[in-house]
């Protein structure tokens, strides 16, 4: 069974997800969010009292808040294949206000899986469904010339969440057409 959760910030409203007996995140989406929801294997049921609950909200106040809360101090359950709980993992270990490239987690799941080289898309793809944004910081990836594209939660709103971090947002754009605009 999996619980849900409203959570109300700064940005509009939260959906987080957990598996009810493991007591473990397995989504947070923000409103309109492409494919929110879509890993959850079953309809969610609506309960605030799990601690889970509780303990990810606080950890989301606190990083609305300009705080740097670690994502080790949740438990997490992303639902996904192999090849794209890899790439959550690299995505985890993007420092607070930093970026990466999506070529950049290519190379890094070519070297984690001993190939020659990986598609920027097929990187991308696994960047995209991530099903527990902010704390899974996929709006830290970036295109390699600098765009703000491919953000499920929209480009404003990655913009917004680096802002949020401080991130410099002096080499970035939003291109004029691309994927989540």
């Amino acid at each position: 069974m999996y619980y849900s959760t409203v959570y109300l910030s700064p940005i509009g409203k939260i959906t987080i997800a957990c598996d009810g007996p493991g007591q473990n995140l397995a989504g947070l989406w923000i409103e309109g969010q492409k494919y929110h929801g879509d890993t959850i294997p079953e309809a969610m049921v609506g309960r605030d009292d799990m601690p889970i609950f509780d303990t990810a909200k606080k950890w989301l106040d606190r990083y609305f808040a300009g705080e740097k809360p670690v994502i080790s101090e949740l438990p997490l359950a992303p639902i996904g294949s192999g090849f794209r709980q890899e790439v959550w993992q690299i995505l985890c270990k993007i420092p607070y206000g930093k970026v990466i490239t999506y070529g950049g987690i290519a190379e890094k799941m070519a070297v984690k899986l001993k190939k020659e080289n990986m598609s920027s898309r097929a990187a991308g793809g696994a960047v995209a469904h991530n099903p527990i944004s902010i704390i899974i910081p996929c709006h830290r990836v970036v295109g390699s010339d600098g765009s703000l594209t491919g953000y499920s939660g929209g480009v404003q709103m990655k913009v917004k969440l680096l802002e949020l971090e401080g991130a410099d947002m002096s080499r970035f754009f939003v291109p004029a057409k691309g994927t989540a605009l």
